[in-house]
């Protein structure tokens, strides 16, 4: 009967220590992600800054591009950038409704989106830009509870801003790669119409919150 109640005990303490250290374990990632979430803050709004500084003051639209009626326009979709701290930018990402003013990266791997919201496929020029970014507080977490209608400006680094706002916001699965890039501008038998997509992960990372954005100025 003894053996029993100090095997129990002995049972006992292990799971004691086990909760313990799984505890700690959990403050530890949430005291990590915090800081994380902090950093990256703190790095955007820094490259916001330096941006903002070689972002011509007097900023235009887009120029409508007229073509002869039966003819596709030659457009090219190579965007402008701004090398910064070895890494280049297309522009910065402004959405007033959420107090969000990002830099854009013009490529995209873990390292970068480490820093900054990325391009990961398309252009501003050709209507089909996608955007992604971390799930960091101060990064993309917010656009999953946007408004419909929002308002979404991008400006380049060559001083032109484009104008969005909010049309759809889709969930989509992790390897949807052709459901998050293709719309009517870039798959013509797809009937998607939105012009530039931000996206990043739902909570729990099992799937993608896509933000849908129709520009304004077209």
């Amino acid at each position: 009967m003894k053996q029993k109640k100090k095997y129990r005990s002995v049972i006992g303490n292990i799971l004691i220590v086990m909760g313990l250290l799984l505890f700690a374990a959990a403050l530890t990632l949430v005291i990590y992600n915090v800081w994380d979430g902090k950093r990256a803050e703190h790095a955007s709004t820094a490259i916001v800054e330096k941006l903002e500084e070689v972002i011509p003051d007097d900023i235009e639209t887009p120029e409508e591009v007229i073509v002869p009626e039966g003819l596709e326009p030659e457009i090219d979709p190579t965007m402008p950038t701004e090398m910064i701290d070895g890494y280049a930018y297309i522009g910065t990402l402004k959405i007033p409704s959420l107090g969000l003013n990002l830099p854009v990266m013009a490529d995209c791997d873990y390292t970068r989106l480490k820093i900054s919201p990325c391009v990961f496929s398309g252009s501003y020029k050709t209507n089909d830009l996608v955007i992604c970014a971390h799930n960091y507080a101060r990064h993309f977490s917010p656009v999953k509870w946007i408004d419909l209608g929002a308002d979404v400006y991008l400006t380049t680094v060559d001083g032109v801003m484009y104008s969005y706002k909010v049309s759809n916001i889709e969930t989509v699965q992790p390897m949807a790669v052709d459901q998050m890039i293709k719309n009517s501008h870039n798959d013509k038998n797809v009937s998607n119409d939105w012009d530039m997509t931000l996206f990043t992960c739902n909570t729990g990372g099992q799937t993608r919150c896509a933000v849908r954005c129709i520009r304004m100025d077209k």
